[in-house]
């Protein structure tokens, strides 16, 4: 199990690291970190190439596990701070689509799901590493449950998400691949259904795996395809899209890890010689 959790670990590196590569490209913010509003602005292009080597010095901790652990809580708190003093406010009190749409809030549920990912991420690492403790702060088993239930909300959302609005999303399913609307709802069903069991704990290890094959088989039958054609399409978020499909199957995965298997006693019946 350890090589799989290096696996999916290196799966969210990628992400983040993908993530600060178009940064450094746009020269902007990426709307999943920071909203709209507060790009554009004297100076901006400073904190952007901040934030993109804080991304990328945490990936490359994360892949050689050289103080990846407390890279890794440290990005958490960071998305976190963006999540709270940036998303929360853009769409609770300056876009119009916060106080009309589920679907605006996107973006925020997903760096909820990213800081979510950092501390499961930490927890695998610290875990690995026999720390009792990360930076004298926490504990791996409190951040990997903190970090699940920031992730599985986001995943809950979505599989409401694919319900409302699965004449838009039958759309994304692939051409060849018949029943886009029965793909939608199965969808649909397994996010809701995935979500919930690693929320309330309840089939937890099975639920988990299996969201993290289903997204990643997302990722190369969906999205990898379609960035493909158009990487640059709708500001690069096709390509944004594969990055954060891509990280999230791999923290499915690592939540999966982290619940043991169930073993029961078996009781061999010892040869009684005569």
């Amino acid at each position: 199990m350890g090589n799989l959790a290096k696996i999916a670990r290196s799966f969210f590196a990628v992400c983040i690291a993908g993530l600060a590569a178009q940064q450094f490209y746009d020269g902007q913010f990426r709307p999943v970190l920071i909203p709209s509003y507060a790009s554009h602005f004297p100076g901006e292009f400073i904190l952007v190439y901040f934030l993109s080597v804080i991304l990328i010095l945490t990936a490359i901790a994360i892949v050689l596990e050289k103080q990846g652990a407390t890279a890794s809580l440290l990005l958490g708190f960071v998305f976190l701070a963006n999540l709270l003093f940036c998303h929360i406010p853009y769409e609770g009190w300056i876009d119009p689509g916060g106080r009309q749409s589920i679907g605006a809030w996107n973006n925020a549920f997903k760096e909820a799901a990213l800081a979510g990912s950092a501390f499961v991420v930490a927890g695998s690492l610290a875990r690995e590493q026999s720390l009792d403790k990360i930076a004298n702060i926490t504990t791996p088993q409190l951040l990997t449950t903190i970090g699940s239930i920031l992730f599985s909300i986001m995943i809950v959302v979505f599989g409401i998400e694919h319900f409302l609005y699965a004449e838009f999303v039958k759309t994304l399913v692939p051409d060849w691949i018949p029943g886009a609307l029965f793909w939608t709802y199965f969808a649909a069903v397994a996010l809701v259904g995935s979500g919930s069991a690693i929320l309330f704990q309840t089939r937890s290890r099975l639920a988990a795996m299996l969201l993290g094959i289903m997204i990643f088989l997302w990722t190369l039958m969906l999205h990898i395809p379609r960035a493909a054609v158009a990487p640059a399409t709708d500001k690069g978020n096709e390509l944004t899209s594969v990055f954060e499909a891509l990280g999230f199957s791999g923290i499915a995965v690592l939540i999966a890890l982290s619940y043991k298997p169930r073993t029961r006693d078996l009781h061999v019946a010892t040869p009684v010689r005569a």
